[in-house]
């Protein structure tokens, strides 16, 4: 048990079932794919290399690599059983040493790459010292902060198809590999913000629990090259057997659009509005910052009972409890040692001693904090506060459900309520004015809106920067032309 689990985490290795690679070719076929050449690059067991060659009798060549010899043997054993006379070459190898420039090239197009290239991501790989790792490259241009917060971690399969699309670009050729949807995206936006040339792209969604035991929203992802083609779309299907596409993805303006239909309808009201969203606070320390009254003072996250004064605890909301609760009355509070970033902490030895002595008891675990933001900055600093963050009203919404569901909060107690770092928020002053706010973020037309840049599979689909796309000004004026439209309509 111990040694495939160490196979799963550092090779991503989840074999697809044969009758899955089965349906997977026979897609394909209907579809009109009839390779003369079949490339499976990271091949395992050789389900996939042994289903192209039982479906298209047009292959007159096959290619699988994969690291682990046990399976190269059982890969070749199986694909000879099948029986086709075409040469087949199976090689025990690692993908990122491959020179797949050269393999391709020896090959005779129109070419197949099909397979399933692991589920995990580097830093993944990073974090356990494995070696199944691509070469170092900023090959997705992150810089500065993006880096800094994570967005420089990516799914090896992501680096493996962006690898193989290269190799393709100026070929007559089709990739079709099992990826999470997040990769499909981010492969599709890459490749086509590149100009790689892109003939037909399309994403089959499957059930990742039925087939591999894991819960991911994974997908098909089937790309077709062509030296003389350039298409900017995408059809998405619910299911590999389903005949028509539920929406259709698009990339336009240099941005990837989740629905077409909606983004048209709506594009225009796509602006830089007034309006500055903002996210929660950040303190990675759940169980130090977070804590709950009891009749004895509060209570931390390791059940201890704690005495300090009040002055730099706020009642705190978390996004679970925005999506969730109809009327958000916070049940814990945090502890905020600052009201902007950078600012100096000692002042609360002087003002609240026990507040500091609980901070100074906890110092261990707060230096320990992996995030780069907090180095060289003041003891028990915490990240995404300023005095927004005290605002009197705020329109809210949790970032992690992909129907954004707007509300307007106040105060409890004479003090502000705050929010953690996976909700974003528009500072209000008054209860008019967030409610009015969130009214109209919740109207049909802002929800269709949204609609048109959330993309399913991500895991946090509503962020500050597709908050932002939306002008508040233009929504208030859409919304008036068509309160008068159906008053029109009313009274005819």
């Amino acid at each position: 048990m111990a040694v495939k689990s160490k196979k799963i985490k550092e090779f991503g290795d989840f074999q697809t079932p044969p009758e899955l690679a089965r349906e997977v070719c026979a897609l394909l076929a209907r579809r009109g794919i009839s390779p003369v050449s079949v490339i499976e690059p990271t091949c395992g067991e050789g389900n996939f290399l042994t289903a192209a060659l039982q479906t298209f009798s047009t292959v007159k060549s096959s290619f699988g690599m994969d690291v682990n010899l046990e399976y190269v043997g059982r890969a070749k054993a199986a694909a000879h059983a099948v029986g086709h006379s075409c040469i087949l070459d199976i090689r025990h190898g690692n993908f990122f040493n491959a020179d797949w420039n050269c393999v391709i090239a020896s090959l005779t197009e129109p070419l197949l790459i099909i397979g399933n290239p692991p589920w995990v991501t580097n830093t993944t790989l990073s974090f356990g010292y494995y070696s199944n790792l691509p070469p170092k490259t900023n090959f997705q241009k992150h810089r500065g902060i993006d880096a800094i917060t994570g967005k420089s971690n990516f799914d090896i399969s992501e680096w493996m198809l962006l690898n193989m699309l290269e190799c393709i670009a100026n070929k007559q050729a089709t990739i079709a590999m099992f990826c999470k949807i997040t990769v499909a995206r981010k492969v599709l936006n890459h490749a086509w913000k590149s100009g790689m040339p892109i003939a037909q792209a399309d994403i089959f969604c499957i059930d990742a629990a039925t087939h591999f035991g894991v819960a991911v929203d994974a997908c098909l992802l089937v790309i077709t090259t062509s030296p003389t083609t350039h298409n900017f779309v995408c059809q998405v299907y619910d299911t590999l057997s389903e005949h028509s596409a539920s929406t259709v993805m698009k990339y336009e303006n240099g941005q990837l659009i989740a629905n077409v239909t909606a983004y048209q309808s709506w594009k225009h009201l796509e602006g830089s509005g007034q309006q500055i969203w903002r996210s929660g606070i950040k303190h990675d320390c759940v169980k130090v910052m977070e804590l709950q009254r009891c009749n004895d003072g509060y209570c931390n996250g390791f059940g201890e009972i704690v005495k300090m004064e009040s002055d730099y605890l706020y009642p705190m909301l978390k996004s679970s409890e925005i999506a969730k609760i109809s009327e958000s009355i916070p049940s814990r509070l945090m502890l905020v040692p600052q009201r902007f970033v950078g600012q100096d902490t000692r002042i609360i030895e002087q003002f609240a001693p026990k507040t500091w002595a609980y901070l100074e008891d906890h110092s261990d675990l707060l230096q320990r904090r992996a995030s780069s933001i907090y180095r060289n900055r003041p003891q028990f600093s915490i990240f995404g506060v300023g005095e927004y963050s005290f605002s009197p009203w705020k329109v809210v919404v949790s970032g992690f459900y992909k129907t954004p569901k707007f509300k307007a909060i106040g105060s409890l107690s004479g003090k502000p309520i705050v929010l953690d770092d996976t909700c974003y928020f528009l500072p209000c002053q008054t209860q008019k004015e967030a409610t009015a706010i969130a009214e109209m973020l919740n109207s049909e037309i802002a929800q269709e809106f949204y609609s048109a840049f959330v993309f399913p599979g991500s895991k946090r689909p509503i962020t500050a920067d597709l908050l932002r796309r939306l002008d508040l000004l233009a929504l208030s004026q859409e919304l008036n032309i068509n309160a008068s439209k159906k008053s029109r309509i009313r009274n005819t």
